[in-house]
C-alpha cells in the first residue's frame, strides 16, 4: 500500500470522544450519524495532522472533552508515501499542544514534511461574500499543502507587522526600529505573496488539465499596492513611503496582509459572490480537487481529504461525480453526513461509519462487518 493513509486512529478524551480507536484501509471513509454525534470531532481532530490549529481554528484547551478537562491526545498510523509513521498529537490540562513522530518530539512543521491535509467544511460555503480575511487563510491552507514553510513565513511576517503597528499606535518617530522592522516585513512578505502566486498557478493548471463534473473557478490574487509585493526592496521602500498614512490609521496599510482571493465561474463570467448557492458549493469542490490532483503530482500522492456536510447544496448527479473523482484520484478522504443514504453510491468503495451516541458516550458501528468503536 502508497501513498498517504490513516490506517488508524486514536482518540483519548477529545471533544466528545472519551476513549476510542478506528482503524481503516485506503478507501474513503463515510461516517454518517445525527448532528451532534461527535463526526466533526473527528474530521478536527484528523486535521490537526497537518500545521496550524485545525479545521476550527480552536485551542488545545478547547478540544478537552468536558467536564473532565484532563487534557486530550491523539494518535494515527500514517503511510506517507513508503513508510509508516507513529504520530502522537497532545495537550495536558490545557497546555500548548505537543507533538511526537515515532517517539521523537518535534514542531508542528515537521508534520507538513510527511502529511498533506486538505478541508472543507460548511462555515466555508460563505466564504465568496463575507470578508477577505476567510479567502486569505483558505489561500494560504491550500498555499501551506505545496510549501511547508508557508505557515513559518506568515507567521514571522505577523509578528514583525504586529511590532510595527505598535510603535505606528504610540506614534513613535524613530527611523531606527522602522527599517529594522520594515526589512523583516519585506523579507517575509514577498516570499509570503510568491507562495501564494504559485499556488493559484497551480491550482490553475490542475483544473484546466482536468476533465471534471465541477466548474472550473479563475483564481485571481489581487492587491491595491500589487507592484510592492514583487521584490523585498519595493516592499520595504512602500512602507516607508507609507507611514504617515499608517500612523494616521495606526496600523500597516501596505502588504500581503492586505491582498484578497477573487474567484470566477469561468465558463459563465459570473464572479462567485454572484453565484447560487450551489454553484459556489461545487466551485469549493472544483478548488479542492484541484489541490488534490496537484498536489498528487507535487508530492507523490494525494492528500487526506476532510469533507464535512459535504452533500449539502450538492444535486445526486455533482454528488456521485464527487466520489467518482475521489475514487479516481486514490485519495482517503473522510466524510461526514447525516444520513447513510448520502454515501450510497460509493457502496463498497467506501468504509461506512454509523456514529451514534448513548448515555452521553459517542460510538462507531461499522455495519459492513458489525465491528464496533467505543468513542
Amino acid at each position: 500500500m502508497s501513498g498517504l493513509v490513516l490506517t488508524e486512529l486514536t482518540l483519548s478524551h477529545f471533544r466528545s470522544h472519551k476513549q476510542g480507536r478506528i482503524t481503516c484501509d485506503a478507501r474513503p471513509v463515510a461516517l454518517y450519524g445525527n448532528n451532534g454525534a461527535g463526526k466533526t470531532n473527528i474530521l478536527e481532530a484528523i486535521s490537526l495532522f497537518s500545521p496550524g490549529r485545525g479545521l476550527r481554528r480552536a485551542s488545545a484547551e478547547d478540544m478537552t472533552r468536558r467536564p473532565e478537562a484532563l487534557g486530550w491526545k491523539v494518535t494515527g498510523l500514517l503511510k506517507s508515501l513508503q513508510s509508516l509513521h507513529e504520530i502522537e498529537i497532545w495537550s495536558e490540562a490545557g497546555a500548548a499542544r505537543q507533538v511526537r513522530i515515532d517517539g521523537k518530539s518535534v514542531s508542528q512543521t515537521a508534520l507538513g514534511q510527511m502529511a498533506r491535509v486538505l478541508w472543507l467544511v460548511p462555515s466555508m460555503d460563505r466564504l465568496w461574500i463575507e470578508g477577505a480575511e476567510g479567502r486569505r487563510r483558505f489561500l494560504d491552507r491550500m498555499t501551506l499543502s505545496f510549501y511547508p514553510d508557508h505557515a513559518e513565513l506568515s507567521l514571522a511576517y505577523e509578528k514583525a507587522m504586529r511590532e510595527r503597528n505598535r510603535l505606528l499606535k504610540n506614534q513613535v518617530q524613530d527611523d531606527h526600529w522602522y527599517r529594522a522592522l520594515e526589512t523583516q516585513m519585506a523579507q517575509f512578505g514577498t516570499q509570503l505573496h510568491a507562495n501564494r502566486m504559485a499556488a493559484v498557478a497551480q491550482l490553475g493548471a490542475a483544473q484546466s488539465a482536468a476533465e471534471t463534473a465541477f466548474p472550473t473557478a479563475k483564481l485571481e490574487l489581487k492587491n491595491d499596492n500589487l507592484s510592492a509585493l514583487d521584490a523585498p526592496e519595493h516592499l520595504a521602500q512602500a512602507l516607508f513611503e507609507n507611514r504617515t498614512r499608517d500612523m494616521a490609521a495606526g496600523r500597516s496599510l501596505v502588504g500581503p496582509h492586505r491582498s484578497d482571493l477573487t474567484a470566477c465561474y469561468a465558463s459563465k463570467g459570473v464572479l462567485a459572490k454572484d453565484c447560487s448557492t450551489g454553484e459556489q458549493k461545487a466551485l469549493l469542490v472544483s478548488l479542492i480537487l484541484a489541490n488534490a490532483r496537484a498536489l498528487k503530482q507535487d508530492f507523490g500522492a494525494p492528500p487526506l481529504l476532510l469533507l464535512d456536510e459535504i452533500a449539502a447544496h450538492l444535486d445526486a448527479h455533482r454528488r456521485a461525480a464527487l466520489y467518482d473523482e475521489i475514487c479516481a484520484l486514490g485519495a482517503q478522504a473522510w466524510m461526514t453526513g447525516t444520513g447513510a443514504e448520502l454515501f450510497a453510491d460509493l457502496g463498497g468503495r467506501a468504509l461506512h461509519l454509523e456514529v451514534v451516541e448513548s448515555a452521553g458516550v459517542s460510538g462507531l458501528v461499522n455495519h459492513a462487518d458489525h465491528r464496533k468503536y467505543s468513542l
